[in-house]
């Protein structure tokens, strides 16, 4: 099974010391292979592991750390301390790593040959001792890093890693991302701005801005024969409803949605953008507002933020990476109305238009329908309600010194019928329940527009959060309002201090 990560790799660095002699090291160059082996052949391991030679000294760790931040292929490293490795050897090499490290602690074996342990062995499996030392530099040197206990044969130890991996791989993607805006926010609408300048600084997103009518420019330009093409793909793919099918009243109206998208993808590529936004207010010469290109866009792994809200496009292509080769996907969601049935609260999600078809199985449906702002001809968008099963959404806020996230685990749920919403929709409970969810959500400040994933849950964004170094609140069903603003406090002196006044 060909890895979601093939192109990329994490190397598998481990230490030990000259002090055993070469026939130790040599056993410990030999039974690390294997747990790096191990790794790398379980399908559930996203990228590939990457065996290198045992580290014994300080300059062969730096020279390594340097190696692997030149390396734009490595999303991390995974450290072991098979045998003792004195942490001072590590000091100038873990001060130069700059890449995502995975501290995993464990040994050879499984169990203990209690009959036959005898010193030989203890010198050559003394992880227990040796990770701890290593731990305490990482800690005294302030070191982020995700720690994994237990034999590589456990599949939670397997699951760990591979949820850290995908964390990586968000997290490079975030600092390689380059983002366009087509056209400003939303007027008057305070939570999607935030400073540009300190997202690329923090998350190394570049986010500028195109005029709407660039965009218009390279939608004139798609050929007849292109749009024939996509609106045959769209008839093969989804329900379309017959008023847009060819000698339909509408037709022109998906004809008019298939060169917006391909004019759209178009543009994207040619500019290397991985993340982008609109806005109804800002569409210039289009003849709608893009619908089902970006419900498409989406799923195919782009970011997107409706309204100019590019934190939320951030999130929607972070979420997509993390969840590459999973069932689900990622999608720009918002919180838009209650159900507040006493024992039976539900929150009905949806946007105008902008929710992605990779949150669910079901076929959907390509329909027209008005839309009351914009000023525009009424857009073609995809119809569907998003699977039932677990999901997380989370949203970035810019706190004014800082960059916050805040997540909620929910449980998307079979929905009733709704025959008159014509959007593409979710229906969830929160974690743990409606009301503390959302005096929770408010208190943080969150964002109304989120990333909803279904692919990958809230260990991917802790991962995430801690690569990156970002705050991250989490509603779950552990959480309780009082506890939760005790933490917002909390955090508030932590970020003054780690971050400086």
């Amino acid at each position: 099974m060909t890895k979601p990560y093939a192109d990329k790799q994490v190397w598998f660095l481990t230490g030990s010391q000259h002090l055993y002699g070469p026939e130790t090291l040599a056993q410990v160059a030999e039974q690390s292979q294997e747990v790096a082996g191990t790794l790398d052949a379980s399908d559930e391991i996203p990228a590939p592991v990457v065996w290198k030679p045992v580290l014994t000294d300080a300059q062969a760790i730096r020279r390594a750390m340097l190696e692997a931040n030149a390396d734009d292929s490595v999303l991390g490293v995974i450290v072991w301390m098979h045998t003792f490795s004195p942490a001072k050897m590590w000091i100038t090499g873990l001060d130069e790593l700059r890449k995502p490290l995975l501290h995993l602690h464990t040994q050879a074996n499984v169990e203990l040959p209690w009959q036959t342990i005898d010193f030989d062995f203890m010198n050559l499996n003394q992880a227990a001792h040796g990770d701890r030392e290593f731990a305490y530099i990482e800690t005294r040197l302030g070191k982020a890093r995700k720690t994994v206990v237990g034999h590589v044969s456990d599949d939670r130890v397997v699951g760990e890693i591979a949820t850290w991996q995908r964390a990586a791989a968000g997290a490079q993607a975030a600092r390689s991302m380059k983002l366009c805006r087509f056209g400003d926010n939303m007027r008057n609408v305070a939570v999607t701005e935030g400073d540009k300048t300190e997202a690329e600084l923090r998350l190394g997103v570049s986010v500028n801005t195109w005029g709407v009518n660039e965009l218009a420019a390279a939608v004139d330009a798609v050929d007849e024969a292109q749009v024939d093409a996509l609106v045959a793909e769209y008839e093969r793919l989804y329900d379309v409803a017959p008023e847009l099918r060819a000698g339909g009243d509408r037709h022109g109206s998906l004809r008019d949605a298939a060169a917006i998208e391909v004019g759209l993808r178009s543009f994207l590529e040619e500019g290397g953008f991985e993340a982008f936004t609109t806005n109804f207010e800002d569409l210039g010469s289009l003849t709608q507002l893009p619908g089902i290109a970006v419900q498409r866009l989406m799923a195919d792994g782009y970011g997107f933020g409706a309204e100019g809200d590019w934190k939320t496009a951030i999130l929607v292509r972070v979420a997509n990476v993390m969840g590459a080769g999973l069932a689900g996907g990622a999608s720009l969601m918002e919180d838009y109305t209650y159900d507040l049935t006493p024992g039976d609260e539900r929150i009905l999600g949806a946007h105008m238009l902008e929710v992605a078809p990779s949150l669910t199985t079901s076929k959907p449906r390509a329909e027209v329908h008005e839309l009351g702002i914009g000023g525009k001809e009424d857009p073609v968008r995809l119809v569907f309600t998003a699977d039932a099963g677990p999901a997380v959404v989370v949203a970035m806020s810019d706190v004014r010194t800082r960059f916050r996230l805040t997540a909620n685990v929910v449980e998307n749920v079979d929905a009733p019928d709704l025959p008159k919403l014509p959007v593409g929709r979710a229906v969830w409970r929160p974690q743990p329940d409606l009301p503390t969810s959302a005096a929770c959500w408010m208190a943080a400040g969150a964002a109304h527009h989120t990333v909803m994933s279904t692919a990958v849950g809230i260990d991917a964004f802790r991962d995430f959060a801690a690569i990156m170094g970002i705050e991250l609140v989490t509603i779950d069903e552990s959480t309780t309002v009082h506890g939760f603003q005790n933490e917002l406090k909390w955090n508030q002196v932590y970020h003054h201090i780690a971050d400086g006044l």
